[in-house]
């Protein structure tokens, strides 16, 4: 006869003067503040560690006893209301001095992203989207923004990773019990939960909104689990970036449509709507569809919605965007496009690319349905600007609207507490200069041995947890005392003065992890010397479906377990976010070797940075603009002539010869003080630079400057006397696409090759216009000089006037006086304009003479 187990959760009651203690417990703002977290931490270590670090569960879990205990110490209740104090403050906070010029009251930013990072105790990201949209959201929480995120809530959520015993990957997916997390449903007018219907291949599919709160701003995640969907539509929302496509296209409609009509319920009408990367991109054909339904065509609602929309492309690799066929759209999109008014084939034209007119591209999609677009650092703009440039295809790259915000961390997230305990004391202001560069001047005061130490004491700890994690993983693996022992030997040794490298983020192959051991018996001779040890650590996971991903792991695994490179390199597993803020505080130095331009961004150099870790990276991403010559090193890229190998070579050869004749040498060149010297000011460089610079409050700040303020500008002005001026302009744009293969231009005066300084230069220019008028096109000069290489560059712009119509076409003048000594060169060109246009080329034409 079989037995059976019965569980049952014995829960603590909450003494009376800890009864704040559940409201810390269900606000996010414990993700970002390490004094929250740190009251859980001291109620019961073990416990701590066991939940997971989530403090809703830990509450339910704690014996009762050592709450009691607690509400009885003089200490920890002084720690706690000190705590409170600083939430109650928190929450008292109006918005910042940058911001208040920039929104208006009743104003509100919608954020839409398929993943979340705010803390490992809420499962819902991968890797860097999530944490770039979680720090996002924490830096407008702690700048007072008026801010709502919208995003999903999977039951399963993305893999846990561990590494067998022959180094291949192994995914775990494990269901959560949304009551163990830090939601709570969000409810309707009338109390009830609330629910939204999006219409899915013929049937509608219902969606739960649930809420959590964090900080100043609500993050709302819609889930399909419910009863009343089929088994299938029940498990759209299982699992992040799991499935097959079709699984996809359900995820991104849910969030896309399903998030637009979330809000609605709510009673939330944004000002402006962010699409972080393509995944969400469907709103904009929702939002379209509000305005059809209250009479507006579909061109005219495509301006309107639009005209308040920033999407934000974090993909330098084609691969990475999202494209759906034809026909997977006809079987979910049919019915529905109906009510839009439009055909499959308009709906494709938003998402068509190049040789591609058959299936629609979301990032394409997002481009023409945003008018504010950026990448994610200088480089990736760049990137993006040519990747992207079929949209605008007349427009130089150079000059195209997509501009970049480089990404930033958000500080009180991943500076170590004992930085901040150092900050307190000696920097009482430190939190209100995060985006003043002089301000950090201030590192420079504190004593080089103090600042040794400190970072010490965290690499000390962050080797003690390495160190624990290797062990439970080879015991797992059945390893033998005597191996696991010569793997951990630099791990446990912390009076022991080892040079900590460390490699964290996701295993794909042009972020290159084994560009370290392209000439292996260099790397053996570099690390072979006793006097210079070295550890070399690797963590981050390969999506499962990328097999040459996972093959980096395996190779990894494998090279450290060679005699040469045992105790040398170490593979961790179970990459998250606990792991990596023990990393990204606790080595010595950061390695990043991406192909270039392939690395968008790369933030996690930015949490190590901001920790007194020097970066060693390619200069891509945000270290092209990061690095100062003073702040760590960089390997700079070389052209891809040959192939990759030849690259991989040649950059790997760079990599070791910064290893052996720089970062060694200066980090063991310790003297009489037990300490490098110059070691100690390239670290306090490497804050110094990088917190003002690369934190997230100066990337939102950006974002309101640069995009959220105009596009809710823009936005106004194209929504007054019931959206006439986005008839306006779709009618415009319409005429112009319709005329423009027919436009040229043609120069009509005499070309002169020399004129006196100080004398105008006549230009007259023919234009066929093609039944435009003068007014909707711009003639302009534009005057520079032409280096060496060919490159046009300008330096002035000068714009013709219209003079008069003769024999069919217009005639456009422009008396020109150059600025520029000797040598001038200029161009002449034609574009269409309108004074309700966002960008001047937004249009995508352009003739030049």
């Amino acid at each position: 006869m079989s037995e059976t187990t019965f569980c049952i959760e014995v829960q603590p009651v909450i003494p009376e003067k800890l009864s704040a203690i559940t409201t810390l417990a269900n606000d996010l703002l414990y993700s970002w503040d390490r004094s929250v977290r740190g009251l859980f931490y001291r109620l019961d270590i073990e416990l701590w560690e066991v939940c997971q670090h989530n403090p809703k569960v830990f509450l339910r879990r704690i014996a009762q006893q050592k709450l009691d205990d607690a509400a009885a110490d003089p200490l920890f209740m002084e720690e706690f209301n000190r705590v409170i104090s600083f939430y109650r403050s928190y929450h008292e906070m109006g918005q910042h001095p940058k911001t208040v010029d920039h929104i208006d009251e009743g104003d509100t930013i919608a954020y839409f992203c398929a993943e979340f990072g705010f803390h490992e105790s809420l499962p819902i990201y991968s890797g860097g989207l999530g944490i770039l949209a979680g720090d996002h959201c924490k830096s407008a929480s702690d700048l007072g923004l008026p801010f709502v995120a919208i995003g999903l809530l999977y039951r399963q959520g993305y893999f846990t990773q561990t590494i067998d015993a022959n180094g291949q990957q192994q995914a775990h997916y494990h269901s959560v019990n949304f009551s163990d997390l830090l939601v709570t449903p969000a409810l309707d007018s009338n109390g009830e939960e609330l629910k939204v219907g999006v219409e899915l291949a013929g049937r509608r599919v219902t969606a739960r909104v649930w809420q959590a709160k964090a900080g100043h701003i609500m993050l709302y995640l819609l889930d399909t689990d419910l009863d009343e969907n089929s088994p299938h539509d029940r498990s759209i929302t299982f699992q992040l970036y799991g499935g097959d496509v079709r699984t996809r296209i359900q995820q991104e409609l849910v969030l896309g449509i399903g998030g637009v009509r979330a809000l609605r319920a709510l009673g939330i009408n944004p000002s402006v709507w962010h699409i972080n990367e393509g995944h969400s991109a469907f709103q904009i054909i929702e939002r379209c569809r509000e305005h059809v339904a209250n009479g507006l065509d579909f061109d005219s609602a495509l301006e309107l919605v639009a005209s308040g929309t920033v999407f934000t492309t974090h993909t330098p690799v084609p691969a990475g965007h999202d494209i759906f066929e034809q026909e997977l759209l006809r079987e979910h999109l049919g019915d529905y496009l109906t009510t839009l008014n439009i055909t499959l084939e308009r709906l494709l034209e938003l998402g068509s690319t190049p040789g591609s007119h058959t299936t629609l591209n979301m990032t394409a999609m997002a481009l023409r349905g945003s008018r504010f677009h950026n990448g994610v650092s200088r480089v990736h703009g760049e990137v993006a600007a040519k990747m992207e440039s079929y949209i605008w295809p007349q427009i130089p790259t150079e000059e195209n609207p997509i501009s970049h915000v480089t990404n930033g961390v958000h500080v009180p997230t991943f500076l170590a507490r004992e930085w901040v305990n150092l900050f307190d004391m000696r920097f009482r202001e430190w939190r209100n200069e995060l985006i003043n560069p002089g301000y950090w001047s201030c590192i420079d005061t504190i004593p080089e041995h103090r600042f040794w130490s400190l970072r010490q004491e965290l690499k000390a700890q962050m080797l003690d947890d390495v160190h624990q994690r290797t062990r439970e993983r080879f015991l797992r693996e059945e390893y033998s005392d005597a191996l696991i022992n010569a793997i951990t030997q630099n791990l446990c040794k912390p009076e022991e003065n080892v040079l900590v490298i460390g490699f964290a983020r996701r295993f794909a192959t042009y972020k290159r992890a084994t560009l370290l051991f392209a000439d292996i018996k260099r790397l053996e001779r570099i690390l072979g010397n006793p006097q210079q040890p070295v550890v070399l650590i690797f963590a981050g996971k390969a999506h499962p479906h990328d097999i040459p991903g996972q093959e980096l792991i395996k190779t990894i695994h494998e090279l450290s377990l060679q005699p040469a490179f045992i105790g040398k390199i170490i593979l961790l597993e179970g990459y998250d976010m606990a792991m990596a803020r023990k990393l990204v505080t606790g080595v010595d130095v950061w390695l990043n070797t991406p192909e270039y331009p392939l690395e968008a961004s790369g933030t996690s150099g930015q949490k190590a940075a901001i920790n007194g870790v020097i970066n060693l990276s390619v200069l891509d991403g945000w270290w092209d603009e990061g690095f100062d010559g003073s702040n760590g090193w960089a390997i700079h890229p070389h052209l891809r002539k040959n192939g990759h190998t030849k690259l991989d070579i040649t950059e790997s050869n760079d990599l070791l010869e910064l290893l052996e004749h720089k970062v060694l040498p200066l980090y063991f060149d310790c003297g009489s003080r037990g300490y490098s010297k110059q070691w100690v000011e390239l670290s306090k460089a490497s804050m110094k630079s990088c917190i003002p610079r690369f934190n997230g409050q100066r990337m939102v700040v950006d974002y309101l400057h640069d995009y959220y303020a105009k596009a809710i500008t823009h936005h106004k002005k194209l929504t007054a006397e019931n959206g006439a001026p986005a008839r306006e302009l779709a009618q415009w744009k319409s005429r112009v696409r319709q005329a423009w293969r027919g436009v040229t231009v043609s120069r009509v005066d005499k070309v002169i090759p020399a004129m006196a300084a100080g004398k105008s230069l006549p230009i007259s220019v023919s234009v066929n216009l093609n039944g435009l008028e003068p007014a909707d096109v711009v003639v302009e000069c534009l005057v520079g000089s032409e280096p060496v290489n060919g490159h046009f560059s300008a330096s002035s712009r000068h714009c013709f006037s219209h003079l008069r119509q003769e024999d069919g076409r217009d005639l456009f003048e422009l008396q020109l006086q150059p600025t520029l000594p000797g040598v001038n060169f200029y161009k002449i060109r034609l574009y269409p304009y309108h004074t309700l246009l966002c960008h001047p080329f937004e249009t995508g034409s352009m003739v030049w003479l």
